[in-house]
């Protein structure tokens, strides 16, 4: 009964939301009539001190929690004591039930209630019985098919992660295969497109979109570069004009920065522009930074890509092509 005693006492949602709306209405019962029962454990008990006595551990165990104990005392008075048996009976079944007990069975406190309504027909404990036995019925149909509900759902989580698995097989073969085709290209972009607030730069032939790749800029992005230290990217359109194979970064192609615009600009501020714009690799004896350089703007200004990125970027880009760097 694993499953069913999660009904009562479960806070988790989903599943265990379904479940503990399964038992409320038991769980309310039982802890509605579990208090005068057995708070009468010394009251007028046929049978006698002896019986009381033990009625009285039994009820004390109960209250302490100790639920086994309490069991094996009723089990004492089952035996020395028949005559209150409809009762015994009645506060096994309870306890059986009981909430916060954590070995709680719900089918011996089916048998418990039962045998007290077979046994006892005129047992003033008949009629709760009924209902107890009713409820537990109750919780145990909710409760299979909540186990029903439950093992679908893992089989369609199973189902949707084999899923998962093949869109994830799926998507490597095809980056594969976009990889290769993008290695075997002879045709040279047309234009660049870098997207400083996407951190995107896109190599571009005919308006068609042929490669994209994870950017760093300067180390203060926002807005366009208007002097020399500002650690500013510019924006505007430019050409590459020059390359440098010995820069202190991996292969650099150098941006037309600062255009006509960008000098008019700083005159107007009364400062220098600055230059030295360039799309570049990682900083040489730091390629094992791989494509994790992007998650942060490190550079002074220019536009940063993996070595491996620069070196298909510096195959396809040839001088004289145009690059458009947007905000």
């Amino acid at each position: 009964m694993r499953s069913t005693s999660k009904l009562l006492t479960s806070t988790k949602t989903g599943t265990n939301k379904k479940q503990r709306e399964a038992g409320g209405y038991l769980r309310l019962f039982v802890c509605s009539m579990i208090t005068p029962i057995l708070v009468c454990g010394c009251s007028y008990i046929e049978g006698g001190l002896q019986a009381r006595s033990i009625f009285q551990e039994a009820n004390d165990f109960f209250d302490q929690g100790e639920y086994e104990a309490s069991l094996s005392k009723y089990e004492q008075i089952l035996e020395r004591h028949p005559a209150v048996a409809d009762r015994v009976l009645f506060e096994m079944g309870i306890i059986y039930a009981y909430p916060r007990n954590e070995q709680k069975d719900y089918q011996k406190s089916l048998e418990c209630f039962q045998k007290l309504v077979r046994d006892y027909p005129d047992s003033e404990y008949r009629r709760d019985s009924h209902m107890m036995i009713f409820q537990i019925h109750n919780v145990i149909i909710k409760d299979k098919i909540i186990a029903a509900q439950q093992t679908q759902i893992e089989t369609s989580w199973q189902e949707v992660k084999g899923k998962e698995q093949e869109i994830s097989t799926l998507q490597k073969r095809i980056e594969t295969l976009e990889q290769k085709i993008f290695s075997l290209r002879t045709e040279p972009a047309d234009r660049v497109l870098i997207e400083k607030k996407e951190r995107r730069l896109t190599l571009l032939s005919k308006g068609e979109a042929i490669k994209t790749y994870k950017i760093a800029l300067g180390g203060n992005p926002v807005g366009p570069k208007e002097r020399q230290g500002d650690n500013k990217t510019p924006e505007g359109t430019y050409i590459i004009d020059s390359r440098n194979r010995d820069s202190g970064y991996h292969l650099s192609l150098h941006i037309s920065y600062p255009n006509e615009k960008d000098k008019l600009r700083s005159k107007e501020l009364g400062v220098s522009p600055g230059g030295d714009i360039m799309i570049h690799g990682i900083k040489n004896g730091f390629s094992w930074v791989g494509a994790s350089h992007a998650e942060v703007d490190w550079t002074k200004g220019c536009i940063a890509v993996a070595d491996e990125e620069i070196e298909e970027i510096d195959k396809l880009v040839p001088t004289g092509t145009i690059v458009e760097i947007r905000p």
